[in-house]
């Protein structure tokens, strides 16, 4: 049990399971609540086919050109348009709905005229407006705030009244200031007070012999609407005046749903919407959409209480899934399914919408992304953390520039072969190291090899040299690859000089502490040789191959204590800029014909190159 608990798959489902109950927890408080309600608006409120059913009648600036500001308008231009409206008997309106409020009253002869104009279409909805706002009340001891509470009520004047019916025009912004829901109903002084929009639907569903049922509310008696038009949608150009001048015929408002009201910036009757922020719309033409969303009769429900905890459970089995599967797998294989399964939500939310349940379309897509971050970085702190381990590991059988170039080229690198370059090959060996060994303990023994590893593997290391291998109290190195190097003979003669200096230091260590002397022998030469991987797939070793290896390692084995021998082909590279002393073919190297000269190093004739 403590095992699993300790392995690599426990410690993914933690993470999993932390991750995804904060995108949840992150979902479920208002922080989101602006970005979700944008997305949905965009998805879910978009333009639809008309039926034609609703006419609206403006009351816009071309009135006002031609009847004076509206501030002066007496009832009689409503009545004469009402008028119009109901002069063919068997072309009349199945429903007229005034937007605009008469509440009081002015001339009587204009009034009664407005009356009688309303009477005789027999099927008139009059404006009525509730002034809602903030009450505290004192009840029981204590004191109760409601935000929307009436404070006072208008409708229209008794004579009105009498002849229409009533159906108040409040319209409530969401708290981002769009206006999504319609209110269903007010209740000044306890008497329910259905809106226009219903009103005129009902009425206009009855003239066909239909009913319409009642939209499911909140607790405002609000409820959600699907618009069907952008501004404009539903208003096409007729106003009030082309009515009074006869403009029109009458019998295309025969059987329909005429809207009257503003349609003019001037008279501050417009929202914003959500089918269309960047453009206001105006208070006749929610109505209108407010009438057809409840003649489709297809209500749309929103999520609350029990609902939200099932969207939210199942954000969080997606976002735990998504996140397992995203665990330590390449992006071409994660992006795709990611992208996919962002479509599948939109798709899926638009599905849900058109079946009638509001849901939240941001949820499911925003935690897919965040589970795909967290996953992406966790993936890659998980990689720089291995490639970081991995480094040190090998750094310490490996010479740093080899271990660089494999994790520079990935894979590549790491298969069997070589290439076949020009290098400069050194070796160098202690020179009594056996007999040392048997006159010191073994504890002593090690002390002293990696003292003297550790100085060679820095030499060579700041010559710029690739480090290949340890070989007993032998070390091998070369330069030229796998890191191109523009000077690479000079660097490995330097190099053994420093070997041969640092050996001198260390020996004079050794003698105070164990009485030993250290000698080292160095063999330096150039030329082609095979360099890469070699040995199996399960176990191989980067290295160089080859005549040159062979030569200079024979070089080594005939060295004198503290000396360097090196090949014609490195003296004729560093014409100039070593000294030397030819052995001739005195030297006979295993493995090499006659004639194969051997030089002696002395040292550097241009230090500063």
């Amino acid at each position: 049990m403590n095992k699993f608990f300790k392995s690599e798959k426990c410690k993914t489902l933690i993470i999993s399971f932390a991750a995804s109950l904060a995108v949840t927890v992150l979902c479920a408080t208002p922080l989101l609540r602006s970005a979700d309600l944008w997305l949905c608006d965009k998805l879910y409120q978009t333009p639809e086919a008309l039926p034609g059913d609703i006419v609206i009648v403006g009351i816009d600036e071309n009135d006002f050109k031609q009847l004076g500001p509206y501030k002066n308008w007496d009832r009689t231009i409503m009545a004469s348009a009402l008028e119009y409206l109901g002069s063919s008997v068997d072309k009349r309106p199945a429903v007229v709905a005034i937007d605009t409020l008469y509440a009081g009253t002015t001339n009587e002869e204009a009034d009664n005229r407005l009356a009688n104009a309303c009477f005789e279409l027999e099927t008139v909805i009059t404006a009525s407006e509730a002034n809602i706002g903030r009450k505290i009340s004192y009840v029981d001891g204590h004191f109760v705030r409601d935000d929307y509470a009436i404070l006072s009520y208008e409708e229209a004047y008794p004579a009105l009244r009498e002849v229409t019916t009533t159906g108040h025009i409040n319209a409530m912004y969401d708290n981002d200031g769009v206006l999504r829901h319609a209110n269903l109903y007010i209740e000044p002084d306890g008497e329910r007070v259905y809106s226009m929009a219903y009103t005129a639907a009902r009425l206009y569903a009855l003239s066909r012999g239909k009913e319409i049922e009642e939209p499911p509310v909140n607790g405002r008696g609000q409820f959600y609407v699907s618009y069907s038009a952008k501004p404009g949608g539903y208003y096409e150009g007729i106003s009030i005046t082309k009515l009074i001048n006869k403009e029109v015929d009458p019998a295309y408002f025969a059987g329909k749903i005429v809207l009257i009201g503003p349609c003019a910036p001037g008279l501050q009757d417009s929202y914003v919407t959500p089918i269309e922020r960047s453009k206001m719309m105006y208070g006749v033409e929610f109505q209108a959409n407010v009438i057809q969303y409840l003649l489709n009769g297809i209500y749309k429900q929103e999520l609350s209480g029990a609902g939200e905890f099932i969207q939210l459970a199942i954000l969080f089995i997606v976002c735990f899934a998504f996140f397992i599967f995203c665990n330590n797998r390449k992006l071409r294989f994660s992006i795709p399914v990611l992208l996919v399964l962002e479509l599948i939500a939109f798709a899926a939310a638009i599905m849900i919408y058109n079946g009638g349940l509001v849901i939240h379309a941001l949820w499911i897509p925003l935690g897919l992304i965040i589970m795909f971050i967290v996953s992406v970085a966790g993936n890659y702190i998980r990689q720089a953390v291995a490639r970081q381990n991995v480094t040190r590991t090998f750094e310490r059988y490996v010479a740093p520039n080899i271990v660089g170039e494999i994790l520079k080229e990935g894979e590549e690198n790491l298969k069997l072969g070589g290439k076949l370059c020009n290098i400069a090959v050194l070796f160098v060996d202690i020179r009594g190291f056996t007999t040392m060994s048997e006159r010191l303990s073994p504890e002593e023994v090690v002390t002293i090899l990696n003292q003297y590893l550790s100085m060679t593997s820095s030499c060579i290391e700041v010559n710029k040299g690739t480090l290949d291998k340890f070989i007993g109290d032998a070390t091998m190195a070369f330069w030229g690859a796998p890191i191109e190097d523009d000077d690479p003979v000079y660097h490995a003669v330097k190099a053994a000089l420093d070997i041969v200096d640092g050996a001198k230091k260390l020996s004079g260590k050794l003698k105070e502490e164990l009485g030993e002397e250290l000698n080292v022998g160095v063999g330096v030469h150039y030329g082609p040789a095979v360099v890469g991987n070699m040995g199996s797939v399960k176990r191989m070793d980067y290295t160089a191959i080859g005549d040159t290896v062979n030569t200079s390692a024979r070089l080594e084995a005939n060295a004198p204590a503290g000396t360097v021998y090196i090949s014609r082909a490195v003296a004729d590279e560093l014409k100039g800029r070593i000294s030397f002393e030819s052995l001739g073919d005195t030297i006979k190297l295993k493995g090499k014909a006659e004639g194969f000269e051997v030089l002696k190093l002395t040292g550097l004739e241009d230090k500063d190159a």
